[in-house]
């Protein structure tokens, strides 16, 4: 098994594992600058709702050392500023946004220097990064129960250490199941237009030697028609409070195949991902990415000059369709406008 890790704080710089070479070169990436830090994720150098509020936070630690202020407040307004380019890399993940949020709340507190304030700042991101291992930890075990002995899933995008920085949601469950004992199989939809399952998903779970099998997106239904077929696991990069959930591309559809075939179809992901100050998925912003995501793969272009290309990066499942929502402090049922309500008001 290759050791690797998606992100790491190295003393007074970040890095990352370059997700955009994988599978074919483990190439790590360097940072000591926030702007950097915000190219990084725009250019999904690191990619996935939890890993992305991740490097945030160690984006905010850089932005502190970078600062040169010398008062307390000089730098608070500093970080206010590096927040604002950090939040613009990426707009549909909430939990970019929670965690600088996280991170300017800790920088209001009072401290005594700025040689102090910028060491909380540093705890507060190494805190962020713990907060979300153990969460997709108690993840895999709030799963368990709902994982038959043997199982056969069907997973969109990816959602392992990768997506999460050590050990993954949706692809969590799986990994859960598998160190349980249980006989498990996994197809991987490759996720046009990025290849997020073909390239990082089979990658991880051939490292962890689950078994899985590759197939183009459009295949799931018929998939789930003739072989097979115990439940459907997807993360989530926002939930609104009535469980409508945004998710990459292709996760609608997966649902609706899902819903015909009798097939669960559970959502899973940490609290920090859900936003109840948006009342319904109509709501969340969905980023539109380049065309020439579309019209090429790698280098090779596969279509005609000049063709127009919708390209947005990630849709919105409706609640409807959602068998229930699996995070760190419980699985949430329908109605989820009261299950989500109640997990959020629950301590951890």
């Amino acid at each position: 098994m290759t050791t690797y890790h998606a992100i790491e704080w190295r003393v007074d710089a970040l890095r990352l594992l370059d997700q955009r070479r994988l599978p074919w070169e483990l190439r790590y990436c360097d940072y000591t600058d926030h702007r950097e830090v915000a190219t990084a994720i725009r250019e999904m150098v690191v990619r996935g709702a939890p890993a992305i509020g991740i490097t945030a936070g160690y984006g905010m630690v850089l932005a502190a050392q970078q600062s040169a202020a010398t008062d307390c407040e000089t730098l608070r307004a500093d970080l206010a500023a590096a927040a604002t380019v950090l939040r613009q890399a990426r707009p549909t993940a909430v939990n970019l946004f929670w965690a600088l949020e996280r991170m300017l709340r800790r920088a209001a507190l009072p401290a005594a220097d700025v040689d102090a304030l910028r060491a909380a700042l540093l705890d507060e991101a190494h805190a962020i990064f713990e907060a979300e291992r153990q969460a997709n930890l108690r993840i895999g075990e709030n799963a368990l129960p709902l994982v038959p002995d043997e199982a056969h899933f069907i997973h969109h995008c990816n959602t392992g250490p990768l997506a999460t920085g050590e050990y993954g949601t949706a692809l969590g469950v799986i990994r859960a199941a598998h160190q349980a004992g249980k006989r498990v199989h996994a197809y991987v939809d490759e996720t046009r237009p990025r290849l997020q399952g073909a390239r990082l998903t089979a990658w991880e779970l051939q490292q962890m030697d689950i078994p899985h099998t590759v197939i183009a997106d459009g295949a799931a239904a018929h998939i789930m028609r003739t072989r097979r077929v115990d439940l459907c696991v997807v993360g989530c990069d926002r939930v609104a409070a009535n469980g409508d959930t945004a998710n990459k591309i292709g996760t609608y559809a997966l649902a609706l195949a899902a819903h015909a075939h009798g097939i669960p179809f559970y959502v899973v992901g940490p609290t920090s991902t859900i936003d109840m100050a948006l009342a319904t998925g109509d709501e969340i912003e969905i980023e539109e990415r380049p065309a020439s995501e579309v019209t090429h793969v790698g280098e090779c272009r596969i279509a005609p000059e000049g063709t127009a290309v919708a390209n947005p990066a990630f849709d919105v499942t409706p609640a409807r369709y959602i068998t229930a929502i699996i995070t760190e402090r419980g699985v949430a049922y329908p109605p989820f406008i009261e299950s989500l309500a109640a997990l959020m008001a629950a301590e951890d």
